[in-house]
């Protein structure tokens, strides 16, 4: 499963990148605006950190606002993957771009069967959000596992990117279902690496090269 970091954060990015961890980043207006940097230079940046994709959301809602940002947002570098919302004219710009050579991924997606259209649009990505999902009382984890068997029953070739993780335990569920990909907030993929036991194992260690007085 490739991972993400769903940050705009710089130093973030650059922290996960030198781990071999990061496959792509993705970014939203909120993420910009917390960052509180300009969206192209911030994006442009990114872009050079990571081969992987970046996306880069459009905020027009109509279907020719979206083109003339996308047609900006591309020029920016050509990992640059564009962030479409799952509307009529959302899908509309997806099959546009996508027809044309440019990634994009189709976002704020809550059931199966909007997945279905995003990939039926030749979404590169869907990005469907578990986090949210659990929040209003349905089962995230249950749209992954729809999603992964309606793509697997007609071979489509959109990547699952799994968005709103919230803890481990939906990196692991994603990773047991099949997900392509998740993203996630750099401190939810930073707790990954946290274990009780490796914590303990390392303490004692150090404690017993302690007692020997020896350096390497």
């Amino acid at each position: 499963m490739k991972f993400f970091a769903d940050t705009a954060e710089i130093a973030e990015i650059k922290d996960l990148a030198a781990t071999g961890l990061l496959d792509g980043v993705t970014t939203n207006p909120s993420l910009i605006a917390k960052s509180g940097r300009d969206f192209i230079e911030v994006t442009r940046e990114i872009c050079g950190i990571t081969s992987g994709p970046v996306s880069a959301e459009v905020v027009a809602l109509d279907h020719e606002g979206m083109m003339r940002e996308a047609e900006i947002l591309r020029k920016i570098a050509d990992n640059v993957c564009i962030k479409v919302p799952l509307t009529i004219d959302g899908l509309k710009t997806c099959k546009a771009l996508t027809s044309d050579g440019t990634m994009v991924n189709v976002t704020l997606c809550f059931s199966a069967n909007q997945a279905l259209l995003a990939a039926k649009a030749g979404a590169s990505f869907i990005s469907p959000f578990v986090g949210r999902h659990d929040d209003n009382g349905w089962d995230g984890m249950q749209l992954i596992s729809d999603i992964r068997l309606i793509y697997d029953n007609y071979g489509f070739q959109t990547e699952i990117l799994v968005a709103s993780v919230r803890h481990g335990i939906h990196v692991l569920e994603a990773a047991k279902i099949g997900a392509d990909v998740m993203t996630a907030p750099p401190s939810v993929i930073k707790s990954l690496f946290k274990h009780v036991l490796t914590e303990k194992g390392i303490e004692g260690f150090l404690a017993d090269w302690a007692k020997t007085g020896q350096s390497i």
